[in-house]
């Protein structure tokens, strides 16, 4: 099903390319030349258009149900369980915590923390 779909999904790739390259420059990109005589907001529907929004569409669905399918294939699994080897052993390698006792600056008796003013 998957390769059905992604042959469909490169088949629409290459429409589409082919379907925009065959249609006429407006121009307006670039700032250069095209257009007809009247300014128009919208222009005309034509059926390379129409046929453009299709292949677009189809594409785009196509990508989606690409993706879900690929999803669902991992759903679970990593690579290395794909592969068949083992995960690496972890080790503790972090060293405990001091005690608060140790962070503190030795003190004089009953003195506060706090610097000598010179």
């Amino acid at each position: 099903m998957e390769n059905v779909i992604l042959i469909v999904h490169l088949i629409l790739a290459l429409g589409l390319i082919g379907v925009v390259l065959l249609q006429r420059s407006e121009g307006g990109g670039l700032g250069m030349g095209g257009g007809g005589g009247a300014i128009s907001g919208r222009a005309a529907a034509t059926a390379l258009g129409k046929l453009t929004w299709l292949l677009a569409i189809a594409f785009i669905c196509t990508s989606i149900a690409l993706t879900v399918l690929a999803a669902q294939k991992a759903a679970g699994t990593s690579v290395i369980d794909r592969l068949g080897g083992s995960a690496p052993a972890t080790e503790d390698v972090v060293p405990p915590l001091p005690d608060a006792q140790d962070l503190l600056p030795p003190s004089d008796g009953d003195a506060p923390l706090v610097p000598k003013a010179d």
